[in-house]
């Protein structure tokens, strides 16, 4: 009986903690620049906009376009302005700054929650 008191009040902060750690790395990620692990959160198309051009990619497209834009602008820093949950759904979206060698950009992410898992739908960098 312990056991399942505790797996109900402690299961909802363990999924809350997952999603956390998910825009943790991907916030870290857009510090560094690093692709490769921005990657590992793509959904299957990814909305890119970047300073009005704006397309949907597929996976391995959007990591191109976005390693071109960090080759071009390499990130300085990142922090996170503010984020929340959605009202409709689980779905969580973060703003933040992204400081480049090239200027200051505003970054939107908008992250489809599924389960315990966490994806990348859209991404919007404008220059402030």
């Amino acid at each position: 009986m312990k056991t399942l008191i505790f797996v109900l009040l402690f299961s909802p902060a363990f999924l809350f903690a997952q999603g956390a750690t998910g825009l943790d790395a991907i916030s870290a990620a857009l510090n560094s620049g690093d692709v490769e692990t921005l990657s590992k959160y793509f959904s299957d198309n990814v909305e890119i906009s970047i300073q009005d051009k704006e397309q949907i990619y597929t996976k391995a497209k959007a990591a191109d376009v976005l390693r071109s834009f960090f080759d071009a602008n390499k990130p300085k820093s990142f922090s996170q302005v503010h984020k929340g949950t959605s009202r409709e759904s689980s779905d969580q979206y973060c703003i933040g700054n992204l400081s480049a060698v090239t200027g200051d950009y505003r970054v939107y992410l908008y992250l489809k929650v599924s389960g315990n898992s966490i994806s990348i739908q859209e991404i919007r960098m404008d220059k402030q």
